[in-house]
């Protein structure tokens, strides 16, 4: 009865193929079409094969069956399979093998980024990393599980990447001291090695230019808000046992049958938005700097200038789906964007003015004398 009742849940877990994207689905109509009834029997077990009731307070559950009490519990299951010396196949089905539904909100897709950076890092503190694995793991299987417990912590050279154009054009120098011949070359090579990585990227996944794009720019904002909190989370875990809580991610409903992403359009304010949003302003306020003290110089120098705005602007560039969620169906820039760029702008004049102060001015421990 239990395998009987495996085909019924495989079955009835198919989405109808009533739109041209549902592949592999029920018919169209598969609803309206009178079905035979199913023993009470057949239906309960159903329900424990999809709910995976079956596996509670069992042997199978605790040594065989999916592991249970982290939020990437699909990492520790492969990686604990793994150490038993378990080899696994990457294998690619016809017909899709596993579907879900992603949420396609903003607020919603970070936090979802958040519980797998999380859980990335969990790995990473505990005892299971990679470094102290068993021996079983081969040296490949190490950097595999090293770099899934690594990832989130590039985004502190991420965020430090992100500021380093805005603090060029404030003090109008740019990132190197000069510009050498090997320093070109070592630019060149670099640059050529990670348009060859993302050509490999795009021939090996199959998908477009476009999609990459989106991909990469998603990295950058995910990477500055969501792996960001992870790491501190996960070190506040370790260091002083706070433990952490996460905001469920909400699947996309419609509110009319007309607009299917209708939730795309909403925003919701989360603090995972703070650190992206002020990169963003930052840079602005940088460019504008930039670009008004290269007028009044009396020796304008454009290169430099030229260098940190095109910096600048890439990193705007990779931030441009951001600005674009915060705005929302109506276009409208919610007011904590501007309360928050009022408030970086008085921060970055005053620490100006106490770095550089104008001519004339003294400022000492004793107040400010003209």
């Amino acid at each position: 009865m239990f395998t009987d009742s495996i085909g019924v849940a495989e079955y009835h877990g198919r989405p109808l193929a009533d739109h041209s994207s549902v592949k592999n689905g029920r018919p169209p109509g598969a609803l309206l079409e009178p079905r035979p009834p199913l023993d009470a029997p057949t239906v309960a077990e159903a329900v424990a094969v999809i709910s995976c009731w079956y596996e509670d307070k069992t042997e199978w559950g605790d040594r065989i069956g999916w592991i249970y009490g982290s939020v990437t519990e699909d990492v520790v299951t492969g990686y604990r399979m793994h150490n038993r010396g378990w080899r696994s196949v990457y294998c690619i089905t016809k017909r899709d093998a596993f579907r879900g539904t992603a949420p396609i909100n903003l607020t919603d897709r970070l936090h979802q980024v958040l519980r797998w950076a999380t859980g990335s890092v969990e790995i990473f503190y505990s005892r299971n990393n990679a470094f102290l694995a068993c021996r079983r793991l081969k040296f490949l299987q190490r950097i595999a599980y090293l770099n899934v417990g690594i990832y989130p912590f590039t985004s502190i050279f991420l965020v430090v990447y992100c500021f380093l154009p805005a603090l060029c054009l404030f003090t109008g120098q740019f990132i190197v001291a000069g510009l050498s011949v090997p320093f070109l070359i070592y630019l060149l090579i670099i640059t050529i090695c990670l348009c060859l990585l993302s050509l490999l990227e795009v021939r090996w996944s199959g998908i477009g230019l476009e999609e990459w794009w989106r991909n990469e720019q998603f990295w950058l904002i995910g990477g500055t808000s969501a792996h960001l909190v992870a790491v501190i989370q996960g070190l506040l875990k370790v260091v002083a046992g706070v433990e952490i809580h996460f905001t469920l991610t909400s699947k996309s409903t419609a509110e009319d049958e007309e607009d299917i992403y209708a939730d795309l359009y909403v925003v919701k304010w989360t603090s995972l938005f703070l650190m992206p949003l002020t990169i963003i302003i930052i840079n602005i306020i940088a460019m504008v700097i930039g670009i008004s003290r290269t007028l009044y110089e009396v020796i304008p120098q454009w290169n430099k200038l030229l260098g940190g705005l095109f910096f600048s602007f890439w990193v705007l560039a990779h931030m441009y789906p951001f600005m674009k969620g915060l705005m929302g169906r109506r276009g409208r820039i919610p007011t904590i964007v501007y309360v928050w760029a009022g408030l970086l702008a008085i921060i970055i004049s005053l620490l100006w003015i106490v770095i550089n102060p104008p001519n004339g001015v003294n400022l000492n421990s004793q107040g400010m004398q003209i």
